[in-house]
């Protein structure tokens, strides 16, 4: 299963790292067990597992070192004894098959051999899945990724342990490792950092019951990881463990798109600020099921959110208030980085458009030209009505704008309908935000 091949894969790396030899168990009791189940908080909850069985009487915060190890060697006694199910191989079909449908994924009559070691790592590997909005959770089979991803371990059970923080929640180490990664391979990220800083990086909702982890947006995830891994395709298993598991399978994460995207804006704007926040970065992006219906994570699952209601009309934005320039730069650069996939140029076409037709509608006093570029023009919801509009526009035009007006035709002409929809979007969006500005 793929929680053992991603725990084999990280024991490997972690060997060669630190210069140990730890077995799949050897590492599960000294490092696994010590870290994630043996404190009175938990990191990680698996359903029906050994250490959530309690007995009558019994509560996990308020188990002795005695019965957490008497649990340790219940789940020691079922991978010794007991064909492996959910409940001690994570990832694995349920016992029962009247529960495939709501607890098992990628059930097969094929028979697996399953030896000890791997239901160890499929522990160590599901402790690795990082979570993101949308309740799914990434396995990435990448030892550097993982080895990133181990690192914060650690501090989540430090936070966890620390008497000043008594109303912080366990068993949320998915959820964590997707803030911990975006973080640690963040521009923000240094070595010494305390509490406060993970507070102001939007790790944590707080308030005076409960401190809890917030899950990460799957795009501030992506951009911290197309930031240090700009070329890299990452094939990513993505899944949804606990009372229902839901397998979405394997979907390859185009990371360069975070790159084309970041180009585009360096290209435009001077500084890299406003990108590199999470809030401009969490404007991108489908909903994580949605984008996974692609086939892949790329560029075209970067779509900003509600850009598609702008499509085909003449709806804009208003530009009034600063967090709709914002919205507008999301849209202007991701559809500037579609319309420019396939060539190495980055150009600013749109604007220069833009100015074009605002020229042209200063030359009438009434509302005739103004209403033919918002009504027809820019409301197009083809490349023909689009064309007689600029064919109408023409007779009109400037002299000095007779050339470019030409090759704007010709550019549209040669247009696949989803450009025109991109390139039209754009110049509504450049052409209202030039008039108001």
């Amino acid at each position: 299963m793929i929680t053992s091949l991603i725990g084999r894969t990280f024991l490997q790396a972690y060997n060669e790292k630190y210069k140990t030899s730890y077995s799949s168990k050897q590492f599960f009791e000294e490092v696994y067990f010590e870290l994630f189940f043996n404190h009175p908080k938990y990191m990680q909850w698996v359903t029906n597992s050994a250490f959530v069985q309690m007995k009558s009487g019994q509560k996990p915060e308020l188990l002795s070192h005695e019965e957490r190890l008497e649990k340790l060697h219940s789940l020691y006694q079922k991978v010794e004894n007991e064909q492996p199910d959910a409940s001690f191989a994570i990832g694995y079909p349920a016992a029962d098959d009247q529960s495939f449908a709501t607890t098992s994924g990628l059930v097969s009559d094929i028979v697996i051999q399953t030896n000890e070691e791997e239901i160890y790592n499929s522990w160590i590997g599901s402790g690795l899945g990082i979570g993101v909005a949308g309740g799914y959770s990434f396995l990435i089979n990448d030892p550097v990724i993982l080895l990133k991803t181990f690192e914060g371990w650690s501090i989540y059970r430090k936070y966890l342990n620390d008497k000043t923080l008594e109303n912080i929640r366990g068993n949320q180490i998915n959820t964590w490792n997707g803030q911990w990664l975006t973080f640690r391979l963040g521009k923000n990220f240094r070595e010494e950092f305390v509490f406060r800083d993970l507070e102001q990086e939007g790790f944590f909702k707080i308030d005076d019951k409960l401190i809890e982890v917030n899950t990460v947006k799957w795009t501030n995830l992506f951009f911290s990881l197309s930031r240090n891994y700009p070329t890299q395709i990452l094939n990513s298993y993505i899944y949804s463990l606990g009372q229902t598991n839901k397998t979405i399978g394997f979907i390859p994460v185009y990371l360069s798109s975070g790159k084309k995207l970041i180009d585009v804006w360096r290209k435009l704007y001077d500084s890299d600020s406003t990108f590199d926040s999470h809030a401009f970065q969490s404007l991108f992006g489908m909903e994580i099921k949605r984008a996974c219906e692609l086939g892949s994570i790329g560029l075209l699952a970067l779509r900003p959110q509600n850009l598609r209601k702008y499509f085909h009309n003449d709806k804009s934005l208003n530009f009034k208030k600063e967090k709709e320039i914002i919205m507008y730069k999301s849209f202007k650069i991701w559809l500037i980085a579609m319309l420019s996939k396939n060539k190495e140029e980055i150009t600013d076409y749109t604007l220069e458009i833009a100015n074009l037709l605002l020229r042209y509608r200063a030359g009438d006093s009434k509302t005739t030209r103004k209403n033919l570029i918002d009504k027809d023009l820019l409301a197009a919801s083809s490349k023909k009505a689009f064309l007689d509009a600029l064919a109408v526009i023409v007779k009109d035009i400037n002299d000095s704008d007779i050339e470019a007006i030409k090759t704007l035709r010709n550019e549209v002409h040669l247009m696949t309908n989803e450009e025109f929809t991109y390139f039209n979007t754009l110049l509504k969006f450049d052409y209202n935000y030039t008039e108001r500005n």
